[in-house]
């Protein structure tokens, strides 16, 4: 895990009581850019993050961010836009997703990548096209350094303060069913209040590191792994859930796909399906097609034997990977060990202990498909969602990756407006709370692309933080 210290102390910290304009509950990429961006409208601003340290999963996540029409990709000839970004969005997610909370990320994405360039933000000079993208939109940057950046300006401002291992317990609505007014902290060993005149974010995460809540709403995910920042235990969603708060997408809470099932050195999906290699169960033999979202793609490998699978590819492939992009770093996983590699497909499946006769029939069967054109078992056509062209598994040596599904997070939780205003199970704004980052449901509907979770952490923490400077809170 990637960690960036803070201070924990706050010069209030001797009272009981605190007033400030705007509250920000979490402390990761939604939480940080919710404040440099409240502090810049104006507004005194206190963040508190329940962990020692600030960063969540923000941190530890694989550092992309879906943008379209970007500077970089049009120095590297890649044609983007707003309306592909926006069909792209909607497809992945099976239509499942709420096309209000979708066109606000879309209208929203490329002035919050210019807006993160300006405060530091060092983006790749490359752009990589993953799951459910239809051109090349993953923007690289180390997440961790990202979320440092933004806090280092947040407090250059004078008007932001942060308070570390004080987690929020309460939200209070003023005379009880009132606008939500305060919250009740739990810190230093006591008991506080903090008071926000503008607005109450909710920028909390998910809560892949609660199993009760996860097998409320997944208990097919059960016994899945998880990785997650140390907070994610949806205290944002159950405070929220208590005043009425709706709901979306937790039925599709998926695991994903590419974790190694017994590495505990490398928490980072490896996902060279998206580069051509094909992805076959115990038993020798496909079961997907391999350019879904690789939420899909780990909702495939669960239901196979084991909920363990390998991805096969050759040399080719594996000489495709990018070591910028750490779903892609081929490179560095086969020096640590973690690829099985032989120089033909049956000493291949003699090493992963899957039948030599069926794989090598199964690479075969493939090979022909991409020759006319035609997957006739899966339909598969691109290498990702609708970009790439199909390549054969043919130049020796040959590697497998065993893989199965993780849970990085849950991307579900909180129905907000345009605004990021949170909605009740009847529709209407809860007056006085937002909602950004993981804790938000309705962009990712039934799938996942990649990238996009992070981008909305700073694509919707700007916009709350405008909602709250407007006074739309309220």
């Amino acid at each position: 895990m990637t960690s960036i210290r803070s201070a924990s102390r706050d010069p209030d910290d001797a009272t009981d009581e605190r007033e400030v304009d705007f509250l920000v509950v979490g402390a990761g990429l939604a939480g940080v850019s919710a404040a440099l961006a409240a502090a810049e409208a104006g507004l005194r601003t206190l963040v508190l993050e329940k962990q020692p340290e600030i960063g969540g999963s923000s941190a530890m996540s694989g550092g992309c961010l879906a943008f379209a029409g970007t500077d970089i990709q049009r120095a590297n000839g890649i044609e983007d836009s707003d309306a592909l970004l926006f069909a792209d969005l909607r497809e992945v997610g099976r239509f499942e997703n709420d096309e209000a909370t979708v066109r606000a990320y879309v209208e929203e994405q490329l002035s919050t990548y210019a807006w993160l360039r300006a405060h530091g933000a060092e983006f790749g000079s490359m752009v990589e096209a993953a799951s459910g993208q239809s051109a090349p939109r993953s923007h690289i940057v180390d997440p961790a350094d990202l979320v440092r950046s933004l806090w280092a300006r947040a407090k250059s401002t004078g008007a932001v303060r942060l308070i570390t291992s004080a987690r929020a317990a309460r939200l209070c609505r003023e005379g009880g069913g009132g606008p939500v007014a305060a919250v009740e902290v739990d810190g230093d060993g006591r008991r506080f209040t903090v008071r926000a005149s503008r607005g109450i974010l909710l920028a909390s995460g998910g809560f892949a590191g609660n199993p009760g809540l996860v097998h409320r709403f997944a208990p097919q995910y059960d016994e899945a792994q998880f990785v997650c920042g140390a907070g994610s235990e949806g205290d944002g969603l159950r405070m929220a859930w208590s005043l009425g708060a709706d709901f979306r997408d937790t039925a599709y809470i998926k695991g994903t796909y590419g974790k190694h099932p017994i590495d505990e050195t490398n928490h980072h999906a490896c996902l060279a399906v998206y580069k051509g290699a094909i992805a076959v169960n115990q038993n020798g033999v496909r079961y997907v097609d391999e350019s879904i979202s690789y939420k899909l793609l780990g909702d495939a490998c669960m239901a196979q034997p084991f909920a363990s699978t390998y991805q096969i590819l050759d040399r080719d492939i594996l000489e495709s990977g990018d070591d910028r992009v750490r779903i892609l770093d081929f490179q560095r996983r086969l020096e640590e060990g973690l690829f099985i590699e032989a120089d033909t497909l049956e000493a291949l499946a003699e090493q992963a202990e899957i039948p030599a006769d069926a794989l090598a029939q199964t690479v075969a069967r493939y090979n022909a498909f991409v020759a006319r054109g035609a997957d006739d078992d899966f339909g598969r056509k691109h290498l990702v969602h609708n970009h790439g062209a199909l390549r054969k598994i043919e130049r020796a040596p040959f590697y497998a990756y065993p893989s199965t599904a993780v849970v990085f997070g849950t991307y579900c939780g909180l129905c907000v407006d345009r605004s990021m205003q949170v909605l009740d199970v009847f529709g209407a704004p809860i007056p006085g709370l937002l909602a950004a980052g993981e804790v938000v449901g309705g962009l990712h509907g039934a799938a996942y692309m990649t990238g996009s979770a992070l981008a909305k952490a700073a694509i919707f923490g700007r916009i709350a933080a405008r909602t709250a400077a407007e006074g739309g809170a309220r």
